[in-house]
């Protein structure tokens, strides 16, 4: 008998709160992602990191759904891992102190957690990250046991919903309806290119034969271990090769919906009674039907060729929108679902991972796109300092030493020549000062070489 999960959950509230804002254009909504881990066990324990004082109204739906709050306090110098630090050293004592927790769940995207799962993994424990998939680190996505992308907790299928931030005054309300009136519609723009005055729905699904690379490798370690390919087994295989992957992404409510899917589109068959199926790979799989699959590493070069065309442009940041439409432009049979994304935001999360952009999150700008370290400019070089010997050092010292002296004793020769030399054949003043010159000169010269000491006979 499979052992409960008892599962503890660990909410980055900065880190998730920021990427849903600015991808989906939403306030997160923390009951989601924990009714999708209810149906995988029992949560017995959940916490929030956030500066709770800048986050009020968050602080409801914290106390609605029984978070215990956890307050981060800045430091003058700042903290940008201060919550980072606090989450995982709360959630490696729980898995010292309390053996009957089992489970972890982190509720965030980033990729400073990589460390804590892997340790959380190495005493056994059970790991989900729950992230959006335009702002999760792969890394992260591919290293825990599943992982659960916000996009696919969302009940509502409308791509973009508009959204009004304010209503006219009245004395204009009037006005304004009469100008909508006579203005003509405006054409609908590609779901890629709204801007930041709508919210996001759920992605558009992806097609059934993306998922195939991944069906047949499932398959064929089923078929190397001796055991037949039922449903539930299946779907374990995948989740344990491909932790990113959910059947929400192929537009299926269920695994059951999903491979029927498949069986339509023609690539497997199905034998046996309902609850029991077992599945069989048609001869050739995806070949056979003549489907192109396109793997996610052959759109880099494309996104390359065009951040090398506008590199100027993004020296201060373009935002993904900005970024979307050159890649339109550019390449005008572009499709991210060709290549396994759903959304233009996961392709440049993507391209991340790879060093090729850099992404931070805008509330105003949505997600802000910048060159990667593998297409940014190097920093400028320091100037090479000579690396000289001790006697050549001693020489420009003399050098340097002797141009001030010499520059002094001509001066002073310049001097009138009744100065120089008053009657009675005594050497006035301009003498004097030419051998104090000349002293000081010769001092210095002096001072700068280390002679030996003449050593005494030996009687």
């Amino acid at each position: 008998m499979q052992e409960r999960q008892n599962i503890a959950v660990f909410v980055d509230y900065d880190n998730i709160e920021i990427g849903v804002k600015s991808t989906l254009r939403r306030e997160f909504d923390v009951s989601l992602p924990l009714d999708a881990l209810k149906e995988r066990g029992d949560i017995v324990a959940k916490f929030a990191y956030a500066n709770w004082s800048r986050q009020e109204p968050a602080v409801r739906q914290m106390a609605e759904n029984a978070v215990q709050m956890v307050q981060r306090l800045p430091s003058p110098r700042g903290d940008k891992n201060g919550a980072d630090i606090n989450l995982a050293l709360d959630a490696l004592e729980m898995a010292f102190t309390h053996r009957n927790v089992n489970a972890f769940a982190i509720i965030s995207g980033d990729s400073d957690f990589i460390p804590l799962v892997n340790k959380l993994k190495a005493y056994g424990k059970t790991i989900y990250i729950v992230g959006g998939k335009a702002f999760t680190s792969n890394i992260l996505q591919q290293n825990c046991h599943e992982f659960i992308s916000y996009e696919s907790l969302l009940t509502d299928d409308v791509r973009v919903i508009p959204e009004r931030k304010y209503a006219p005054p009245p004395q204009r309300e009037q006005a304004a309806r009469a100008a909508a009136a006579e203005a003509p519609a405006p054409a609908a723009q590609p779901p890629q290119q709204q801007g930041g005055g709508y919210r996001r729905g759920r992605p558009q699904p992806l097609e059934v034969a993306q998922a195939m690379p991944l069906v047949e490798r499932a398959l064929s370690v089923l078929q190397r271990r001796g055991v037949q390919p039922q449903l539930g087994l299946l779907k374990s295989t995948m989740k344990q090769l491909d932790p990113s992957f959910n059947e929400r992404s192929y537009g299926a409510s269920a695994f059951s919906e999903f491979i029927d899917r498949i069986k339509g589109a023609g690539y497997i068959q199905l034998h046996g009674t309902e609850g029991r199926y077992t599945i069989e790979l048609l001869s050739g799989g995806a070949a056979a039907t003549g489907a192109v699959i396109h793997k996610k590493d052959d759109a880099l070069p494309l996104l390359r060729q065009v951040l090398d065309i506008y590199k100027l442009d993004m020296e201060d940041g373009a935002s993904a929108e900005t970024v979307a439409g050159w890649m339109s432009k550019i390449h005008t049979d572009f499709d991210t679902k060709k290549y396994g994304f759903q959304e233009f935001n996961e392709f440049l999360n993507f391209a991340q991972d790879n060093f090729m952009v850099r992404m931070e999150p805008d509330e105003q700008r949505g997600m802000t796109v910048f060159l990667g370290a593998e297409l940014a400019p190097p920093a400028p070089e320091p100037e090479p300092v000579p690396e000289v010997t001790n006697g050549a050092a001693t020489a420009a010292s003399l050098a340097e030493a002797e141009e001030p002296a010499a520059d002094a004793a001509a001066t002073e020769e310049a001097a009138p020549a009744a100065e120089a030399k008053p009657a009675g054949g005594r050497r006035g003043a301009g003498t004097s000062r030419k051998r104090t010159g000349a002293t000081a000169a010769k001092k210095t010269a002096t001072s700068s070489v280390r002679r030996p000491r003449a050593r005494k006979p030996v009687e």
